[in-house]
């Protein structure tokens, strides 16, 4: 029997056992082996919580909010995961804090889970201050890393707080929130103007994480429990840059676990302000994380709207980036369209033959295309072009296995858009870059030594890029016009995945552009669920494919 299980990384172990002292106490619970925890049943007792917490608030219930956060916050479980998550699974997990401790053992790791404890006036850590580089210019944005153990505690903190707090965000807020992102705010864009051609702004906030009013946040938490003040302390923990100290007056750390909440808490309710300032008006504001647009079909009212989120700013802390903020229009004007997360929106004008109709049936006289913006493109070119580069002197094999996954990953974001000309075009530059590659290689060659050796005929294309490993199995260059068109369905309203909905969000994953076409198709097979333990996959889970059995005993993926 062959064919493919799809499990999540937590549950690589689900079939051991586990020996638990069951005491209440934290610091008499002992697992003899981290590898066989059951991270089914914690993560099913994280989630039950924070489905308590989500029902709570949408039901005004604060008192039990705060208790049922309390119990969270203690919770063994949750300390678990949060363990987890910074020691294994996190990308950062190899960057130390200002104690120089990166991942740790499976040995070390028990003894931080008894460590974890969210109380009043407890001492914290400055972070590390590490300067990186922003893609495409040469400025550099500072990121704060927080030591392991604040890492792994602000994990805890999150799983409490990111529950009430999805209760309760704006409709159009999209960016670092579970089961949303991108597409779904593009979408929410493209339903707005699809019927009419509007004004639109497009801002940006300047340095959000940097410049965030301490106070300001605090106030919106409206929380007294130890959770604000663990949280104060970690805003006023100051940095360590080279060695010297200083001290945060204002921001969140970036690079830590809970500053993307902290960030959507103080930016919540701009949307509600900008609707309350124009009732009359139909505005629509579309957000994610500190990019934002602002559509309405007057310019005056976008104009007077600028100047009701730069006061509403202020008192946050913030200010609109200038050099980043522009008034145009979608159909009309000298520039039409705007770029917003990677996209180019616009509207063009047409003829009756080509023009949609709006709700009374009448003709709109243009049509609304979301493309892959110049800039995105550029971007895409050049990493194209410095991957082939620098790998001149390697086996073709080794060029091919590097540029498959920068290709499907372009590919799956811009799917969803119209990017099949795009597509075409990048498949072009491709074959460019790789057929140079080639000739440098064997300069004294015929162009047809060199066609016949690195492309290989196939019975649908003449020109396959494709070598052989050392067993060999056949390796081919991925074309970028092989991705299927797939228009993206935006996420429900208010929805969260905090609300218990398994089904629907099932279904929402298995059609996500986030996820590759391959997992899709076996997620489809396997209804949304983990083939080994049952339980549905939810967005965020680390995805492990698993043959039954090994290729070379005939496993397939389908």
């Amino acid at each position: 029997m062959s064919g493919i299980e799809l499990t999540p990384s937590r549950f690589q172990e689900c079939g051991k056992l586990v020996a638990v002292h069951m005491s209440r106490n934290i610091t008499n619970r002992r697992v003899y082996d981290w590898k066989a925890v059951p991270w089914r049943k914690l993560e099913k007792t994280v989630f039950k919580l924070q489905k308590r917490i989500y029902r709570a608030t949408q039901q005004g219930n604060k008192r039990l909010v705060r208790k049922l956060q309390g119990l969270m916050t203690r919770s063994w479980s949750a300390k678990m995961i949060a363990v987890r998550q910074v020691t294994q699974q996190n990308k950062g997990k190899k960057t130390a804090g200002v104690d120089g401790i990166t991942a740790l053992k499976p040995s070390e790791r028990q003894p931080l889970v008894k460590q974890l404890r969210v109380e009043k006036g407890k001492k914290v850590k400055p972070t590390r201050r590490v300067w990186i580089p922003k893609p495409g210019r040469d400025e550099k944005r500072p990121l704060g890393i927080p030591t392991m153990h604040d890492r792994a505690l602000q994990g805890v903190v999150k799983m409490a707080l990111e529950p009430e707090w999805e209760a309760v965000f704006e409709t159009n807020s999209y960016g670092f929130r579970p089961g949303r992102g991108c597409h779904d705010a593009i979408a929410a864009i493209y339903l707005s103007i699809k019927q009419k051609a509007k004004w639109v702004l497009d801002a940006d906030i300047a340095r959000c994480f940097d410049k965030i009013n301490h106070k300001a946040l605090l106030r919106k938490l409206n929380n007294t429990s130890p959770i604000r003040s663990i949280i104060r302390g970690w805003l006023k923990a100051g940095v360590m840059d080279q060695g010297v100290f200083q001290p945060t007056e204002a921001g969140t750390p970036q690079g830590g676990v809970i500053s993307p909440v902290l960030a959507n808490i103080a930016l919540h309710g701009l949307e509600a302000e900008v609707k309350r300032a124009f009732q009359k008006q139909a505005i629509t504001v579309v957000r994610y994380a500190d990019d934002f647009v602002v559509l309405n079909e007057s310019r005056e009212v976008i104009e007077r709207a600028k100047e009701v989120i730069q006061k509403w700013l202020t008192e946050v802390g913030l200010e609109l980036k200038a050099e980043k903020t522009r008034i145009s229009h979608t159909l009309d004007g000298e520039k039409p369209g705007f770029d917003f997360l990677g996209f180019n929106v616009r509207q063009y004008k047409v003829g009756r033959y080509h023009s949609g109709k709006n709700t009374h049936g009448n003709l709109l006289g243009f049509k609304t295309l979301i493309k892959p913006s110049q800039k995105a493109i550029e971007k895409h070119k050049e990493k194209l072009r410095s991957v082939v580069k620098s790998h001149r002197a390697l086996p073709q094999v080794a060029l091919i296995a590097k540029l498959n996954p920068i290709i499907r990953g372009w590919c799956n974001y811009y799917r969803t858009a119209v990017s099949k000309e795009v597509f075409g075009e990048m498949d072009e530059y491709l074959w460019e870059l790789t057929w140079k590659w080639a000739e440098r290689r064997h300069p004294r060659k015929t162009n047809r030594w060199v066609a016949k050796k690195y492309w290989k005929p196939e019975k649908d294309r003449q020109w396959n890029f494709k070598g052989k490993l050392r067993d060999g199995t056949e390796v081919w260059l991925t074309r970028h016009a092989e991705t299927e068109i797939i228009r993206h369905v935006k996420v429900k309203g208010k929805a969260s995945p905090m609300d218990g909905n398994l089904v629907y969000w099932s279904k929402r994953l298995r059609k996500s552009p986030d996820v590759s076409t391959r997992v899709i198709k076996l997620l489809k097979k396997q209804g949304g669920k983990c083939e080994r333990c049952g339980l549905t996959f939810r967005d965020g889970d680390k995805w492990e494919v698993d043959h039954v059995l090994p290729t070379s005993l005939g496993g397939k993926d389908w």
